[in-house]
Order: C-alpha cells, then sequence, then structure tokens
C-alpha cells in the first residue's frame, strides 16, 4: 500500500461490520448464510490488520439494539458466534492474536459466558494485534457504566471529583487506545451507538462494500484515506504545504469518503 502523507497508520482500528443481510438478500439466500459469510471475513481483515501493524482492531459484532430483530434471527447469531470462538480461537492463539471481549455479556446464557472468559484466557498471553469483539455493547450503556463503577469506588464523593481523566478506567475499552479510524461498510454514515466516548477525534469512512465484501484491497483503501487526513483535533493544520496534498494524490482515493 501506498503512503500519501505524513500520517502514520492508525495503531487502533474500530470497524462496524453492516450489510451481512442485504448480502444475503442479493443471492436469494438465508440470511444466516449472509451472516456466516460475514464471520468468515473476519479472519481475513484481521490477518491484514496485523500485517499492516495495526495493533487494535475493535469489530461491532452485536450491539445492545439487536436483540430488537426477530428471536429467530438473534437464536442465529448467537449459535455463530460459539461456532466462531470454537473455530478460530485456536488458530488466534497460533498467530499471537489477543482475544478481548467488551460488553454486557451477563444477558447470555451461562455456557456462551464460559466460552467467551475462556476464550480471552487463553489468548491473554499473546503480543500480537489485539481483536475486540463487542457484544451487547452500546456506547451510552458503556458511559453509564463506567460512570456507576466510578461511583461505586468513590462512595460519598460527588460527581465533581471526577474528570476525564479519572474516569478513563473504568471504560470497557480503557486498555486501547483511542480509535484513529473507523471503517463501516454496507453504505450507512451513522455510527450507531458504537464508541461514542472513544470517537471524540476518530475519523470516520464509510465504505459502500458489503461487510462480506470488504476485501483487505477495500481495507488499504482506507487506510490510503487516512493517511492523507488533516488530523487537527480541534487546532490548526500541522501541514506546511497543504497543496502537496492535491492532484494525483487525491486522485488515486475512493469516491465516497467520510466525514
Amino acid at each position: 500500500m501506498r503512503q500519501l502523507a505524513a500520517n502514520p497508520l492508525p495503531q487502533h482500528i474500530a470497524i462496524i461490520m453492516d450489510g451481512n443481510r442485504r448480502w444475503a438478500q442479493k443471492r436469494f439466500v438465508p440470511k444466516a448464510v449472509g451472516h456466516a459469510s460475514g464471520a468468515r471475513r473476519v479472519r481475513s481483515v484481521v490477518q491484514a490488520c496485523a500485517e499492516r501493524g495495526v495493533r487494535f482492531l475493535t469489530l461491532f459484532a452485536f450491539s445492545s439494539e439487536n436483540w430488537r430483530r426477530p428471536a429467530e434471527e438473534v437464536s442465529s447469531l448467537m449459535g455463530l458466534l460459539v461456532h466462531y470462538l470454537e473455530k478460530e480461537v485456536d488458530d488466534m492463539n497460533a498467530n499471537g492474536v489477543r482475544l478481548k471481549v467488551v460488553g454486557d455479556t451477563q444477558r447470555f446464557d451461562a455456557p456462551l459466558q464460559a466460552l467467551i472468559a475462556q476464550s480471552q484466557q487463553k489468548t491473554a498471553h499473546n503480543t500480537g494485534i489485539t481483536l475486540t469483539l463487542a457484544l451487547n455493547f452500546g456506547g451510552r450503556w458503556d458511559m453509564m457504566q463506567a460512570v456507576r463503577a466510578w461511583q461505586a469506588d468513590h462512595p460519598g464523593q460527588s460527581a465533581e471529583a471526577m474528570d476525564e481523566g479519572s474516569l478513563h478506567p473504568y471504560f470497557s475499552m480503557a486498555y486501547a487506545p483511542d480509535p484513529e479510524l473507523l471503517i463501516r461498510t454496507g453504505g450507512e454514515s451513522r455510527i450507531s451507538n458504537f464508541l461514542l466516548w472513544q470517537m471524540a477525534y476518530t475519523e470516520m469512512f464509510f465504505s459502500d462494500a458489503l461487510w462480506p465484501d470488504f476485501t483487505p484491497d477495500l481495507l488499504d483503501q482506507a487506510l490510503a484515506w487516512f493517511s492523507a487526513r488533516d488530523r487537527r483535533f480541534g487546532g490548526t493544520s500541522q501541514r506546511p504545504e497543504p497543496a502537496a496534498l492535491q492532484g494525483e494524490a487525491l486522485q488515486s482515493l475512493p469516491l465516497r469518503h467520510a466525514v
């Protein structure tokens, strides 16, 4: 992949894996086939991110709002999650991938909770890319549970004693840097209650590709777009020559862009 600007590649990428159901509908196959195809896509994207030096990859696998889907589809998703963990964890371990799970997992049944705990424990010693699965996760839930956990550790103290720094350790993803790049597939342009706190200054790339079709080449397009971004963080541009990004470099970027 060609580097277009001085921006280093992101150390943390978050992905909203959208489009499994539409992928299935286009092929006149059951939704479960689309979800299974999406699960298979995860392996190639994890591998591609690891090869490119990304240290953290977080996938929005099941949101707190997904319980609203038909019971049959939810049950199919739970079964797919069990299958994925049973099938992939040994391979993750062999390739140095550390698996983390964030979200309110207490709503899952006891066997799935145990499998999640075992999978994380089995890969905890690995030092390669950290793959985080957000399961029954919502950004608003994460903020609420962080505040409640802080309050439990500081009984009797007013919220005035709390600041961003003191609250940070209580978020589900306190072990990772905030994501520099969000990718959402499927043609939608929203963040759907994902990492609301953590994405205050995340660059957002929206792809028309449905998740099962999101190849490493499309990942490279997102990384090229990110590399050309002028990340000001509320300040002024750090680029001495903004015009350098015009012409051939920008023409090579995908037409669909982000905010």
